[in-house]
């Protein structure tokens, strides 16, 4: 092995294991938020459409990393609280995009503003350059782990 792979590996470990766990107590607080009834899994969904608009299923299903059955019952669920709409997709009218309502957008909007001021809070004694290294390496990490 290489120097420091001992040392190193099992710290990555320990620090990503924590802050997933983290992540997902906080996912389903503001899936909760967002609505009472929507699960935790979801709020990444409503958070890629808000990001870049309308989108098929089977790009949301890529992007999140399920199957195409898991994705069906998610896009039911949050049709069902009224948060997200399909319609015929213009460029093939045998398939369907997916869209935040305007209720969708307004609920997640405020749950989304409500983190990021959390956010501000946790890393006030951070400084700037560091918050945008550790966007940028988790970024790098993110795009490593679509491959």
């Amino acid at each position: 092995m290489e120097a420091g792979v001992d040392q190193e590996f099992p710290a990555l470990e320990r620090e990503l294991t924590v802050l997933l766990r983290r992540a997902r107590a906080s996912s389903g607080e503001m899936a909760r938020e967002v609505h009472p009834d929507l699960e935790a899994s979801a709020y990444g969904l409503l958070f890629r459409l808000d990001e870049y608009g309308r989108q098929r299923a089977t790009e949301l299903a890529a992007y999140i990393g399920v199957g195409k059955a898991t994705m069906s019952r998610q896009l039911h669920a949050l049709e069902e609280l009224g948060l997200v709409a399909r319609e015929p997709d213009p460029a093939d009218g045998r398939a369907w995009l997916v869209r935040l309502t305007d209720e969708g957008r307004h609920r997640f909007r405020a749950v989304r503003e409500a983190r990021r001021a959390r956010y501000v809070r946790e890393l006030a004694g951070w400084d700037p350059r560091e918050v945008a290294e550790l966007a940028r390496l988790l970024n790098q990490l993110n795009r490593g782990m679509e491959k």
